[in-house]
């Protein structure tokens, strides 16, 4: 019997995680449906794509023809079913201001945010992890404090703000990094250094947090009274105990910028999907926003499902329970 019910645990996890990874891909499937119904609608109520496309100077009839070979002469509900039709098959059809496929054209700018978001995550939680487990040991004495009300101011600076300083230091005074293009690692600098700045404030004030409470937990008391040391209190045993709030915490600023990093793109001039994003908006390129948004949320979406099962290898009880 023993043996039976072993056998019936073990082939009970795979089929368990099968059912797991289809309800993912059904709310992924309702999510896009309903981000493709909303961009359906607000291109119909942004403007005329045929306008955008002949210009303000074509006739009526040079109108009519270019809606007519888009099947924007239809009724609403075909056109839908049609739109739909197409982004299943991955067609997202055309860009407007350059004419190439608009999934082309946005799958060759996501290497350079993908890229951005990355290392300026990395960064983040390697500058974050030491400082917040630092101030919550010492947040409440003299240095902590002064260190936590930096902290604190700094998180409420914009963005743009940081960005404009650092190209002034830094690539106006010293001339020590390029504040513009996509070339080399001196081009990632200012940018990571931007998105850090903004970022890095949230998760060390998340990690202070953490470790503060951890380091009141009964547990750490019993082990300082059995003489482990304030260094293994902190780095072995309180700091473990932050780890899933700076993941849940790292992952979502992780995932805001895979969505487009529109401020730090557009200010550098690095050629990721946000700064396509904002390019897009200006000439009405609709199939090149469309497909930014339905590429992005898919990626966001990713990324939520890769924490949620990274945090179950963090905490063994948030598993999944076979």
């Amino acid at each position: 019997m023993s043996g039976i019910a072993g056998s019936v645990r073990v082939s009970g996890r795979p089929l368990a995680l099968a059912v797991a990874a289809g309800a993912r891909l059904r709310d992924l499937a309702i999510m896009l449906f309903a981000l493709s119904a909303v961009l359906f609608l607000l291109l119909h109520v942004a403007g005329d794509p045929a306008v955008v496309i002949g210009g303000q100077d074509a006739t009526p009839e040079q109108l009519e023809q270019i809606q007519r070979d888009m099947g924007l002469d239809q009724p609403l509900w075909r056109q839908f079913a049609v739109y739909l039709g197409r982004v299943a098959v991955l067609d997202f059809g055309s860009s407007l201001a350059s004419g190439q496929d608009a999934l082309d054209l946005v799958l060759a700018h996501l290497p350079t945010t993908l890229t951005l978001a990355l290392i300026s995550t990395m960064a983040v939680v390697v500058i974050s992890l030491p400082l917040g487990a630092w101030l919550g040991q010492r947040g409440r004495q003299g240095l902590g404090r002064a260190a936590n009300t930096i902290v604190y101011i700094l998180q409420g600076v914009p963005g743009f703000v940081v960005a404009l300083l650092l190209i002034k230091i830094f690539a106006v005074d010293v001339a020590l990094f390029p504040s513009v293009g996509y070339g080399g690692p001196s081009s990632l600098v200012l940018p990571v250094a931007t998105l850090v700045a903004v970022l890095a404030p949230k998760l060390v004030r998340v990690v202070a947090t953490s470790t503060a409470e951890a380091l009141q937990a009964d547990y750490i008391r019993t082990a300082r009274a059995s003489g482990v040391s304030e260094s293994d209190l902190l780095w072995h045993h309180a700091l473990p105990n932050a780890a899933l709030a700076t993941a849940a915490v790292a992952s979502a600023q992780f995932a805001a910028l895979v969505g487009g990093a529109v401020l730090v793109e557009t200010i550098f001039a690095r050629p990721g999907i946000g700064w396509l994003l904002l390019k897009s908006s200006e000439t009405l390129d609709f199939p090149v926003i469309q497909t930014i948004a339905l590429v992005s949320a898919t990626l966001v979406f990713s990324v939520n499902a890769a924490t949620d099962a990274l945090f179950g290898v963090l905490d063994p009880r948030l598993k999944l329970r076979s």
